[in-house]
């Protein structure tokens, strides 16, 4: 959330549901993610309260965000995680694929309507906040940035550093919380809770990727050399996924569609 975000990569269930059911629970769920946490830092994250406070900000800050996307992961998965897996995250869908989790025919349907539920929910921010006497958009979209566009002055290197490590420790916990060893039902509060840590550690550096639908979302309706940034935002938590889902058996005993399931749905 994956989640980004993300949500509860599983195995393909018993019975498996309709593409259209998939497209309809990885659109909604990612669009929820991104009006839920993007919107949270857009409409919420710092006001300026002038009435009694004299100029303080007001918000609920970095805390706050954390938490709405930690929750909009983890009520995701609990609608929908039955439906899709519960993905809303393309490193994700990539990371449950190469541990053996979903077909790889399966992926583009997700990743496709991850991206599009996203863009959907990055728009309908931007009306709203359009609505605001003042509102400039650029900048000011909860975009995904390093250098000049990270929320601290943080460098490329450490940018891409953070996203390949916390992607990746974010899809180990999803497939770990998924196994068929794992406690049944807690996968969505595990995941949840993951995603909200991994924005307390890295808002302040990139404003927190590990979701390239996420970072998609709104890069182009925050310009401000947002578009032009967005390759690592995509090219890192990939990476991250792709580490996390080639390890993940090899290190934990785990086995991949062609053994027993490793996973139940959310």
């Amino acid at each position: 959330m994956s989640d980004s975000s993300p949500a509860t990569p599983s195995t393909t269930p018993a019975t498996a549901p309709a593409t259209t059911a998939v497209i309809a629970a990885e659109l909604i769920g990612t669009f929820w993610l991104v009006l839920g946490g993007c919107g949270t830092a857009v409409f919420a994250a710092v006001q300026i309260a002038t009435a009694d406070t004299g100029d303080v900000p007001v918000g609920v800050g970095y805390l706050g965000v954390a938490i709405a996307f930690g929750l909009t992961v983890l009520t995701g998965a609990y609608a929908f995680g039955h439906i899709s897996g519960g993905h809303f995250n393309p490193a994700v869908t990539i990371g449950a694929a190469v541990a053996g989790r979903l077909p790889w025919s399966k992926a583009p349907v997700y990743i496709v309507s991850q991206v599009v539920g996203g863009l959907v929910a990055g728009a309908l921010i931007l009306v709203v906040a359009s609505g605001k006497d003042g509102f400039e958009a650029t900048g000011s979209m909860a975009a995904n940035g390093y250098g000049a566009n990270s929320p601290d002055g943080y460098g490329l290197l450490s940018a891409l550093l953070i996203e390949i490590v916390l992607t990746a420790l974010f899809v180990w916990v999803i497939l770990g919380a998924t196994d068929h060893r794992a406690p049944a039902g807690f996968a969505p509060a595990a995941i949840g809770l993951t995603l909200t840590l991994i924005h307390l550690i890295s808002i302040p550096i990139t404003n927190t990727s590990v979701n390239p639908a996420r970072s998609t979302a709104v890069a182009f309706f925050n310009g401000g050399g947002a578009p032009g940034q967005l390759w690592l935002f995509w090219v890192a938590p990939i990476v991250g996924a792709l580490i996390a889902g080639i390890l993940y058996g090899p290190l934990f005993g785990a086995r991949g569609l062609n053994g027993r399931s490793v996973a139940v749905s959310a």
